[in-house]
């Protein structure tokens, strides 16, 4: 049986402060998040390069899953894109501030 993209994603209940943190504790994850933060919602396919990323297309996929695992990034599909974005709300409301302090950002300048 194929994998909803809900069942993908962790529930905002489910979200725990140690891997959120893990997964933000590589340069590379944390460009993705910044990237994110600004644009609101970006397809996969543009994100490495709206990231200023050099790094392979598995790489990327890698750091992708890590986030969405976390329950830092959420994944849509639309048509034949994939759309990513921030779990902005969620976050925030299971650890407030964070994300403002990852971003170094005022937290209601985080979209």
């Amino acid at each position: 049986m194929m994998a909803t993209d809900d069942d993908r994603h962790p529930a905002a209940q489910d979200l725990r402060l140690v891997k959120v943190l893990a997964a933000l504790a590589d340069p590379a994850r944390v460009s993705i998040v910044r990237t994110l933060a600004g644009l609101g919602e970006s397809p996969c396919v543009d994100l490495r390069h709206a990231a200023g990323l050099t790094i392979s297309q598995p790489t990327f996929s890698h750091h992708q899953r890590v986030l969405r695992q976390a329950g830092v990034l959420r994944e849509r599909v639309q048509g034949a894109h994939r759309i990513v974005s921030l779990r902005t709300e969620d976050l925030d409301a299971c650890f407030p501030g964070l994300l403002a302090a990852v971003l170094g950002t005022r937290p209601d300048l985080v979209r």
